[in-house]
């Protein structure tokens, strides 16, 4: 991988994961067109460099991982169930990994949802307006997070989705989730980061590539983060429906009409 595919494969993570968009399917689509060679480093790389993202979250929002330890236990209870259905069942997660058409039909159906989603939860997010996401709601938004196991649902989509299933705002919810990130994207992370040394894929030749990454996904991080919060709160889902849509479609052609070989790079 060369440092120009690692710049644009970081710029790719960082605007997409905390989307609700599916960073899968966009890294998918890059990767064929950067016609990057799906190795063992590769595959982790963009695994990785989600250290910074979560680095960006931090940065964002440290003040609240400071002001109360009740924000550490509704993030573990919202964190369990995927990390036990994720242990439970990872082989059969990593066979749907590969499938790209398993992607673009989550991307087609998310998209579907996520038209109706601001209609749908209207009447909670009013009463919900200025709620706080409780320990019984963190419940919720942990189940919803499941379904983003599922290659192409976005962990983004699921868990704020989640959050207005629970009754409070997009505000609220879309928070909630770039926090959820944090302990979610490290745990994947770590494990990762282990899988790639114990491959030895972790040598000095990879470093200048995985540093290149690491600051382009941070800074296009801050900036997706922030420019996706105001957008959600005053014009919703819709949009980001039609999008996903548009690029399940766009898998479809890929590979189906055009026969592009596509793989799954992260």
């Amino acid at each position: 991988m060369s440092l120009l595919e690692a710049a644009l494969l970081a710029v790719v993570e960082g605007l997409t994961e905390f989307l609700p968009v599916s960073s899968t399917g966009h890294l998918i689509i890059a990767s064929a067109l950067l016609g990057i060679e799906p190795t063992v480093f590769s595959k982790n790389f963009l695994v990785i460099i989600q250290l910074p993202a979560i680095l960006a979250v931090l940065v964002l929002y440290w003040r609240r991982f400071l002001q109360s330890v009740r924000l550490y236990v509704r993030l573990l209870i919202a964190f369990v169930p995927a990390a036990v259905v994720g242990l439970a069942f990872g082989d059969t997660i990593d066979g749907l990994l590969e499938n790209v058409t398993v992607v673009a039909v989550a991307l087609l159906v998310g998209g579907v949802v996520l038209l109706w989603v601001d209609r749908l939860f209207a009447a909670n997010e009013q009463r919900g307006a200025g709620a706080e996401v409780t320990e019984r709601r963190s419940v919720v938004v942990g189940l919803f997070q499941c379904l983003s196991l599922v290659p192409g649902v976005s962990r983004s989509a699921a868990t704020i989705v989640g959050g207005l299933a629970s009754g409070v705002d997009r505000k609220t919810a879309a928070e909630f989730s770039f926090l959820l990130a944090v302990p979610t994207m490290l745990a994947a992370t770590l494990y990762k980061l282990y899988k790639t040394h114990a491959a030895g894929e972790l040598a000095v030749d990879n470093l200048p590539v995985l540093g290149l990454g690491a600051v382009v996904a941070f800074g296009v991080a801050l900036v997706a983060i922030r420019g996706f919060l105001r957008y959600l709160v005053r014009y919703g889902f819709r949009a980001f429906g039609w999008y996903r849509i548009a690029v399940g479609g766009a898998l479809l052609v890929l590979q189906y009409v055009l026969k592009v070989p596509l793989s799954i790079v992260g």
